[in-house]
């Protein structure tokens, strides 16, 4: 992978602008999220990848970027968000009931779900006695933070991965379109838009941040470095 960040793949992105609540998370109806499988196509660092999975009741979410160094850095940020969220007490469980269907008949499953707080501890605290082991999936439930979110390296535009086959219900594109357009030209971005409806379920969310047509002319010089 070159160094130039010709995929829009920039290093320290969220670094050089550190935010706890992504302000594009919070103009979207609060409940897309919730019980959910979501796609983050482009996710760099996972930074808004891992806010979806912890803070907006994401059933499963993952993120896919076409740099690996990125990927590394998203498990890292994983693991940095645990290690912040505040632990998990009684105080903290809400109760929530599910409604399952058997030819015509209908049960109730009550289950216990955990509102998480997060960035209750400081960022100090992971930085001087490093960050906290993730505990087994048995302990909190394969839906919960941190276990509902897996990261992948791909080129996903051009190829699938294996999580492709099961649909999503919501595909979510920050700061991207404009990548795959230059890269790959009108052709490319409608490809795009055709993955994207593929993998969507019947009734899914598409969620694409436009990109302004001023800013190709900062993104088009980049091909002069390379």
């Amino acid at each position: 992978m070159s160094s130039v960040p010709i995929h829009g793949n920039y290093h320290g992105y969220y670094t050089k602008r550190p935010f706890f609540n992504d302000e594009r998370l919070r103009v979207l109806p609060s409940d897309l999220f919730r019980g959910s499988r979501v796609l983050d196509v482009g996710c760099n660092e996972g930074w808004v990848t891992c806010e979806i999975a912890q803070s907006f009741g994401a059933r499963s979410v993952i993120g896919v970027d076409i740099d690996e160094t990125l990927i590394e850095g998203a498990w890292r940020r994983r693991r940095t968000v645990w290690s912040m969220q505040a632990p998990t007490s009684r105080n903290s469980m809400t109760m929530d009931t599910d409604v399952v269907s058997h030819g015509g008949s209908t049960s109730t499953h009550e289950h216990r779900t955990q509102d998480p707080e997060p960035y209750y501890f400081p960022a100090s605290c992971e930085h001087e006695f490093g960050s906290l082991p993730i505990p087994p999936s048995s302990n909190r439930g394969k839906d919960s933070f941190p276990h509902n979110i897996t990261f992948r390296t791909a080129d996903w535009v051009r190829t699938p991965i294996p999580e492709d086959s099961q649909l999503y219900d919501v595909v979510v594109a920050f700061s991207l379109s404009k990548w795959i357009h230059l890269n790959e030209g009108d052709e490319g971005l409608k490809f795009f838009f055709r993955r994207v409806f593929e993998v969507l379920k019947r009734g899914g969310t598409f969620v694409l941040e436009p990109q302004p047509w001023e800013s190709y002319a900062k993104a088009k010089r980049l091909d002069h470095v390379c």
